[in-house]
């Protein structure tokens, strides 16, 4: 464990610096109410035990004054000290990083992104979507599991509880364990896709590019500050060696491309790297609010009813609301229907209703998505912000 995880651990990601204008718009943002104000018009305290590092508050301050740990030193240090570093790339990132160099607004800059990142010093590049499939198999089987456990079905008898929530956003995880506690059984066992590829890294892909664990440094570009607070848990660790050494945000890696000086606007496309780069549509959905709820559902029909799905495109789970429902029907094998009752919540202010459902036995549910920002991963605390607007 590294210093600076070690602070991110004890102090949080995020801190408001001593030029805090006192103007309340981060506030109003914070979903875990971590944010104390000792008085109109004075310097804001993060409370590190309540924070739940979304950065929410960083992209709202209109005089940038909020800021988030960085990790970019740890990264450059690694290539200096000849360390293979690997570095994976959340899809949010492709369609957010462009702002960063006065590109218009969702701008697909996959192609120019991996090109800069081997100019960086990038030894090998991967995509998160790869692990993204990856979790959205294990949810949906356990989801699966889950289903079959509360209909008596045999062999079912270790699974969760129903309903199973999400548990691919760390905001939200942390907000579970600060607030609900008694929550935890129904969070889905499995890793967010960036500590799935972490812990691939540093084991598979060790074993076939005949690196040991030891001499990889795993780096994650991700849209959300939140990720640097969850590569610093100890518990990842599936090597024995930290899965994820380093987390830098949409807007970090920007700052350090230019730093560079390398022209992204006209970089030529590249490819991502093939051995644990690839994945299909499911993953790159991950991104925006319903995204995982959909592609995980698209498992469970295969599975349960062992056809797939004519359209993949499930339009109920969509939207841009704080809280929306739906009902999808899944044909079993044996016959009958099974009514898969979902949820999606946009944004953990809303998420208290539904968890004291489930707390008192109440809920109708039996899948739960929880994204902490509001419309998904692509509007999350790391990506590209521009204050001089307000």
């Amino acid at each position: 464990m590294s210093e600076i995880k070690d602070a991110i651990l004890s102090d949080g990601v995020i801190s408001i610096s001593g030029e805090c204008k006192g103007c309340d718009d981060c506030v109003k943002v914070c979903p875990a109410g971590a944010i104390t104000v000792n008085g109109l018009g004075t310097k804001h305290v993060i409370d590190p035990s309540l924070c739940v590092n979304c950065g929410q508050c960083l992209i709202t301050c209109p005089f940038a004054r909020i800021e988030d740990v960085s990790m970019v030193g740890e990264v450059k240090a690694a290539m200096a000290a000849g360390k293979r570093v690997i570095v994976q790339e959340a899809p949010a990132v492709r369609v957010g990083l462009g702002e960063g160099f006065d590109m218009p607004e969702g701008s697909n800059v996959q192609g120019k992104m991996y090109a800069a990142l081997r100019k960086l010093g990038f030894s090998e590049v991967y995509d998160t979507l790869f692990a993204a499939d990856l979790t959205i198999m294990e949810e949906g089987f356990e989801l699966i599991g889950r289903v079959r456990k509360a209909l008596g079905v045999s062999g079912n008898e270790e699974a969760g509880p129903l309903p199973q929530f999400t548990s691919c956003c760390p905001g939200w995880v942390r907000y579970a364990e600060l607030n609900y506690p008694e929550l935890l059984p129904h969070l889905s066992t499995a890793k967010s896709p960036m500590m799935m590829q972490g812990a691939i890294t540093k084991t598979y892909a060790a074993k076939k590019l005949e690196v040991p664990a030891s001499d990889i440094y795993s780096v994650a570009i991700m849209p959300c500050t939140a990720k640097k607070f969850e590569c610093s848990r100890p518990e990842f660790i599936s090597s024995g060696y930290d899965d994820v050494d380093a987390v830098l945000t949409t807007r970090e890696l920007a700052a350090w491309i230019k730093e560079e000086g390398i022209d992204f606007a006209n970089l030529p496309e590249e490819e991502v790297d093939k051995l644990i780069g690839t994945g299909s549509g499911a993953g790159a959905i991950f991104g925006v609010t319903g995204g995982v709820m959909e592609a995980a559902l698209r498992t469970a029909y295969a599975v349960l009813s062992g056809n797939e799905l004519e359209n993949l495109d499930i339009e109920a789970v969509r939207g841009d609301d704080g809280l929306r429902e739906a009902t999808i029907p899944i044909p079993l094998e044996d016959g009958g229907t099974l009514e898969v009752k979902v949820a999606i919540v946009n944004g953990t202010k809303f998420v208290d209703e539904v968890a004291k459902k489930v707390i008192e036995g109440n809920s109708p549910y039996h899948f739960i998505e929880v994204m902490n920002c509001s419309g998904g991963c692509v509007n999350g605390g790391g990506q590209p912000i521009n204050h001089a607007t307000f």
